[in-house]
């Protein structure tokens, strides 16, 4: 599954010597670009689909409001993920791609810093997020719709090298 992995330790960073949760210390880290894919996928009726895609749905445009949420997610995963550090981001693009066999919607999103951590924890939430827009907003009409496959899809910057899923 990985591409590339220099710097890969098998040991989780998130815990000190005596087990204990703490935030990783990156000061000593140099500043790099950094960039981060995920994607992940809601299905539905068909007919919720079509209302999305029509831009029909009663709440209004369903993906202009999940993209938003995804955005404002990426840029608040550090009050949500108690070790995440805070992040400048500079660049947060999130976009849909309708899956019409799948009967469902494929959300990408891509996030870049230049800083001394990744920004992978950063497009998983965002992507989370999005999905979960779409669902809230289109429950009254379905609520059977499903989330699936969130997953990191390519990370590149810093020392553990360049991750692409395969």
């Amino acid at each position: 599954m990985k591409r590339s992995s220099p710097g890969k330790t098998n040991k989780l960073t998130h815990f000190d010597t005596r087990g204990q949760a703490h935030m990783v210390d990156v000061g000593g880290k140099d500043e790099t670009h950094r960039i981060a894919r995920a994607c992940g996928a809601i299905h539905m009726q068909p007919e919720t689909l079509r209302l999305i895609l029509e831009g029909t749905a009663k709440k209004g445009d369903v993906l202009s409001v999940a993209r938003l949420a995804a955005i404002q997610a990426a840029k608040r995963t550090s009050d949500l993920i108690p070790l995440a550090h805070p992040l400048a981001l500079t660049r947060i693009g999130a976009e849909f791609e309708s899956d019409p066999a799948g009967c469902g919607i494929v959300l990408t999103v891509t996030v870049e810093t230049l800083g001394r951590t990744g920004v992978e924890m950063e497009a998983l939430t965002a992507v989370s997020v999005g999905l979960l827009t779409i669902y809230d907003m289109c429950k009254a009409v379905d609520r059977g719709m499903r989330m699936e496959n969130i997953r990191l899809l390519e990370k590149k910057g810093g020392q553990s090298g360049h991750y692409l899923s395969v």
